[in-house]
Parts: structure tokens; sequence; C-alpha cells
């Protein structure tokens, strides 16, 4: 089984015409590869918020450490994830500027992962809480970033294709 997906080559893997249609440059098509990236980005901002939130919420008692620590650990993998699949996503597509852009949070994210580093600790959080708040606030404003860009060029990319259709 593994020799078989391994042998697959990318214009077999492509042989479906609406794929092709969809991911080549151009058209419908791009417009919505945009918007998927765009929900991807929202997706990520969701996750940051959810956990900046938790930790707002310790800090000021309203949640005590394990609950905290819980439901920030919960959106973590799925952050690294979906941060891993964007960054794919805008390489596969050949966006080359974005993908890039994208580089160097998924660094971080594979570093801290590699090292062990990427869940909060219960008994460690009051000490790390101002660094955890420091890196998610870092993370919101690159996403951020990201979300503006792909709104930005869903926007171009969805006018352009407005004026070719008349």
């Amino acid at each position: 089984m593994a020799d078989l997906v391994l042998n697959i080559s990318v214009p077999e893997f492509f042989e479906n015409r609406r794929t092709l249609e969809i991911l080549q440059r151009g058209g419908m098509g791009e417009v919505l590869v945009w918007l998927l990236f765009f929900l991807l980005s929202i997706a990520l901002l969701v996750m940051i918020v959810i956990q900046l939130v938790c930790l707002a919420d310790l800090e000021l008692d309203y949640i005590n450490p394990y609950d905290s620590t819980k439901k920030i650990n919960k959106f973590v993998m799925p952050e690294f994830i979906t941060q891993g699949v964007l960054c794919f996503l805008f390489l596969a597509t050949g966006h080359w500027i974005m993908s890039l852009l994208c580089v160097p949070y998924l660094y971080y994210n594979v570093r801290l992962y590699l090292k062990g580093q990427h869940l909060v600790d219960v008994t460690e959080i009051f000490n790390l809480l101002n660094w955890e708040k420091k890196q998610r606030l870092f993370k919101l404003g690159y996403i951020l970033l990201l979300l503006f860009m792909s709104l930005v060029w869903l926007i171009f990319n969805a006018l352009e294709e407005d004026e070719h259709s008349f």
C-alpha cells in the first residue's frame, strides 16, 4: 500500500479535471482558494483568542489553573496542524510570498513541539503566565496580518473575476 502511495505522480493524482481547474490560477478557482485561506486564518484566529481568554481568566482568578491549562492544551495541536496545513496550501498553490510569510510561525511551532514545550504545564502556569500571554499576542498579530493579506487577495481576485465575466 505504501508503494502505491509513493509511486503516484502529481499529474496522476489530479486526473480529475475539476480538481485541476480549482487549483489552477485564475478564474473562480482562485477565489475559492483564497476563501479557503481566509477561513483557515479565521480558524487560527479563533483558537488563539480562546487561549488568550483562558489566560486572562486565569490571571483574574475566574478559572482554576487545571481547567485553564486543560482548555488551552486542547487547542494547541489543532492550532499547529491548521497552521501547517495553511502553510502547505500556500506552497502547493504557488503563493510563494504567503508561504514564506508562514514559515517563521511554522518553524516556531515545530521547534516548540520538538522541545516538548508546546503544552502548558498546570504547575508552572502562574510562573509563565506573562510569557504565555505575550507569545499568544504575538501569534495573534501574526495571524491578523495573514488574515488581512488573505482578505485583500480574496477581494482582489473576486473583483478580477467579476471584471472578466462581462
